[in-house]
C-alpha cells in the first residue's frame, strides 16, 4: 500500500466521534423532503465501501444506511451522501442540524444525478446563507490524494455534452461539503447490472470515489 495510505488509520481516529456503535468508517445516504428520489442505486455506497477497504487500510463498514436530518443521529456518521434527480427541501431546523455537523467536523458528499442542481444550491445557501460553492482547480489535493485524476471528476455517465465540474463549500479552510455536477460519478458505484457501465467506467468512478474519502479524512 502507497505511503499516502499508511497514515489513515491515525487520520480516521478523530471519526470514531461520530461513531456510535461500531469504529469502521461508515456513510449515510440523506433522507431530504422535497419529492426527489434520493433512496435511488442503494448499492452504490456498499460497492464503493467495499472497493475502500479493498485499496485502502480503511476499515469500512459495507452498508447501506440512510438517516433523516429532522429525526436521525447524523452525527453518528463521519460522512453523508446526498444524490437525487429532482427537487430538495431543507426545513429551518434541518438546515441548522446539518450547518451543525459540518462545523463540528462532518464531511458532505452530492452528486447531481441531473436534475438536483438548482434545488441543492438553492437549499444550501439555507444552511450556509453566507457562504458560496466555489470550483475546485484541478490542482486541488481531493483529486490526487489517492488515485490520480489530473482533469478533476470523471465523467461517468454522457447525459450531455458538457464539462464535469467540482464544487466545494469550506469552514476554515476545511473543505467541509463536496459537490459533483455533470459527471455523475456514484452511478458508477452501483452493481454492473443497474446502468450496465464497461468495467474501466466502474473502476474509474469507485477509484475517484476513494479519493473523496480519504480527502475527507485527511483533512
Amino acid at each position: 500500500m502507497i505511503r499516502k495510505t499508511e497514515i489513515l488509520i491515525l487520520i480516521l481516529l478523530p471519526f470514531v466521534l461520530f461513531a456510535q456503535d461500531d469504529a469502521r468508517f461508515k456513510i449515510a445516504r440523506v433522507k431530504y423532503n422535497g419529492g426527489g428520489d434520493w433512496y435511488n442505486d442503494p448499492s452504490a455506497e456498499v460497492n464503493l465501501l467495499k472497493f475502500v477497504a479493498q485499496n485502502t487500510n480503511i476499515k469500512t463498514n459495507p452498508k447501506y444506511e440512510f438517516v433523516d436530518l429532522s429525526t436521525g443521529n447524523i452525527f453518528a456518521y463521519p460522512f453523508l451522501f446526498i444524490t437525487g434527480h429532482g427537487n430538495i427541501i431543507f426545513s429551518d431546523i434541518e438546515a441548522k442540524k446539518l450547518r451543525a455537523y459540518l462545523e463540528a467536523g462532518g464531511f458532505l458528499y452530492v452528486d447531481d444525478d441531473y436534475g438536483l442542481d438548482k434545488a441543492f444550491r438553492r437549499e444550501m445557501k439555507k444552511v450556509f446563507p453566507e457562504k458560496d460553492l466555489v470550483e475546485l482547480p484541478f490542482s486541488y489535493g481531493l483529486y490526487n490524494c489517492m488515485f490520480d485524476f489530473r482533469n478533476g471528476p470523471p465523467k461517468t455517465h454522457e447525459h450531455d455534452k458538457n464539462p464535469p465540474r467540482g464544487y466545494g463549500l469550506f469552514v476554515d479552510k476545511r473543505l467541509c461539503v463536496y459537490y459533483t455536477f455533470e459527471c455523475n460519478p456514484s452511478d458508477g458505484w452501483a452493481d454492473p447490472e443497474v446502468h450496465k457501465d464497461p468495467p474501466e467506467k466502474r473502476e474509474e468512478a469507485l477509484r475517484f470515489g476513494t479519493n473523496i474519502i480519504v480527502w475527507a479524512l485527511m483533512n
